[in-house]
């Protein structure tokens, strides 16, 4: 077969089955149209209130923006190819798509990160909390994921330009993914495939590490104080946290816990939706359903649209 180090590829979508799409389509925009409304809601809710400039909503401000970023990196390319039939994108496409959602997904992973030490400086060291999570650092910390994500991300695209794939050959996803690229390829891709799951491995521990030995930190400070409403109160401002968490990382181990270069099977790509579309439009609500704050300040977001009306 021919080869070339700037092809054409087709993304193959959700389903082979014509007859599908146009469900997969409504279910994508819905999911879509409420994963950008519950972010940009969540980021004016934040904005709007004074209440919650503080460095625990700014962090979440922040996973906010990410998530409305990353939902918008796949899902209108996945509703024009349900929509149209049409799966053909560029090499450069792909490539610019791959970067983003490298990007998106790991300032998930490493915000995550940063907001169990957050927690863990709150919880752990309340009268310490004001100098240890001072603006500046908080910026500091916000301004190093996104560099670090933007690094690897941009080592990502280079590793994948250099390699040359099958021409006019169909992506078994609905997005460009690392893995299923590294299947088209018709270079050697074991030093590639070996450095892209290196760096990723590095970087998902090290954040995964600071999740769990802050956590570990936290249920210890928690389990010492003696009433039952001080441990309920320290651990509901862990709550919404946790089970952002568990949501993300659940869905990355079953997308990604194997080799890339493998054959990817159906399973996966429900993975991978739950992944880059499902997690995204859920955080917002989580945090916000079960916080009093953020439901007192959206509340008077609607408020006021109403007496302008």
């Amino acid at each position: 077969m021919n080869c070339s180090q700037a092809p054409d590829f087709i993304l193959l979508g959700l389903s082979s089955d014509p007859e599908r799409w146009q469900l997969f389509f409504s279910i994508f925009l819905g999911l879509y149209l409420l994963g950008l409304s519950g972010n940009l809601l969540l980021l004016l809710a934040i904005g709007a209130d004074v209440h919650l400039h503080t460095p625990m909503y700014f962090f979440l401000s922040q996973l906010s923006l990410v998530d409305f970023c990353f939902i918008t990196t796949t899902a209108p390319k996945t509703l024009q190819t349900l929509w149209t039939g049409d799966g053909s994108i560029s090499f450069s496409g792909c490539l610019t798509q791959f970067y983003f959602f490298a990007l998106f997904a790991d300032m998930d992973n490493l915000l995550l990160a940063v907001m169990a030490i957050d927690r863990y400086a709150a919880i752990c060291h309340p009268l310490l909390y004001p100098l240890l999570m001072t603006p500046c650092r908080c910026e500091v910390l916000a301004c190093g994921s996104w560099g670090v994500a933007h690094f690897v991300s941009l080592i990502y695209a280079l590793l994948l330009s250099q390699l040359y794939f099958h021409t006019n050959e169909g992506i078994p996803h609905f997005f460009c993914d690392f893995g299923p690229l590294l299947l088209l390829s018709c270079s050697d891709t074991h030093l590639t495939e070996s450095l892209m799951m290196g760096l990723s491995a590095v970087l998902g521990i090290s954040a995964l590490f600071c999740i769990v030995s802050s956590y570990a930190s936290i249920f210890h400070a928690v389990f010492r104080v003696p009433s039952a409403q001080g441990k309920r109160k320290a651990l509901a401002t862990c709550s919404s946290h946790l089970s952002v968490v568990l949501l993300f990382y659940s869905t990355v181990f079953a997308t990604y816990l194997k080799p890339p270069s493998t054959s990817h099977s159906s399973g996966e790509v429900v993975a991978a939706v739950m992944y880059t579309l499902v997690t995204p439009t859920l955080n917002p609500f989580i945090y916000s359903l079960r916080n009093r704050d953020v439901k007192s300040s959206l509340r008077k977001i609607l408020n006021r649209e109403k007496s302008w009306d």
